[in-house]
């Protein structure tokens, strides 16, 4: 099957991907700022750097996009048809990755939120309120997410 867009455009999409400010991490740390919450931004020092860190509150939240990060079942993740091993063990690289930074964060006193880039695409106004719910919380984990 055919490429839809050329090699040279996706090359130039794909650089323009960031690891740090995106969308979802900057529509987060809107909110949190609105709702008075005070943070810290990549924390380089805690394991799997946190999007987003509340010192006070003792909760790292990460922003994950559902395709980079392998979000099972969700419509906004498909495996590429065009180097689909390589996409394969990056994206699997990934989630092993998260995984060992979620049991790592808890052995170190942190909470920890996960908000889908889809959760906040489809729902963005009750994906933020039950974020600021957890915060508030005692709740040791929450996964944000609409699959």
């Amino acid at each position: 099957m055919a490429e839809k867009i050329s090699r040279e455009t996706r090359s130039r999409m794909m650089s323009g991907i960031r690891g740090r400010d995106t969308k979802p991490e900057r529509v987060i740390r809107s909110f949190l700022h609105a709702e008075g919450f005070r943070f810290r931004v990549c924390r380089n020092d805690l394991p799997g750097r946190p999007d987003v860190v509340l010192p006070r509150w003792r909760v790292a939240i990460f922003a994950h996009g559902c395709f980079w990060h392998g979000h099972a079942g969700c419509r906004y993740f498909r495996l590429p048809k065009t180097r689909a091993d390589f996409w394969a063990s990056k994206i699997a690289a990934n989630v092993r990755r998260d995984a060992t930074a979620a049991q790592a964060l808890p052995d170190l006193g942190w909470r920890i939120a996960t908000v889908w880039e889809c959760a906040l695409r489809d729902d963005t106004e009750n994906s933020l309120d039950r974020l600021a719910a957890f915060i508030r919380s005692t709740d040791r984990a929450i996964e944000i997410g609409s699959v």
